[in-house]
């Protein structure tokens, strides 16, 4: 995924999401599953839409096992939204924009 979406790994994850003075999206993902390709344009359109007031990540599940274990994740996709530093809303699945707007502003 290119653009405004930021590639987290185990090692950027908090400064990237925990110390984040927005909102951020989590996309946890990896590059052999199909839902997970379905889902990275709309979370690049959304990305495209921040303007500042949240973030959109990537988390690729293969490559940062040790923060995708830590949130305890056991199926991709999935969509954790974090804000101040604490988990405020999670998807499991393929989901929609508006849904993912919805998680946002949870």
């Amino acid at each position: 995924m290119a653009g405004n979406v930021i590639e987290l790994t185990d090692d950027n994850f908090e400064s990237e999401v925990l110390k984040s003075s927005v909102p951020v999206l989590v996309d946890i993902g990896a590059t052999w599953c199909g839902p997970c390709k379905a889902l990275a344009p709309i979370l690049q359109g959304l990305a495209n839409d921040a303007a500042g007031k949240y973030k959109v990540a990537k988390l690729d599940i293969d490559d940062a096992a040790s923060t995708a274990r830590k949130y305890r994740v056991m199926s991709v996709p999935t969509v954790l939204v974090f804000h101040g530093g604490q988990l405020k809303a999670q998807h499991v699945g393929l989901t929609n924009k508006e849904t993912l707007l919805k998680l946002l502003g949870s």
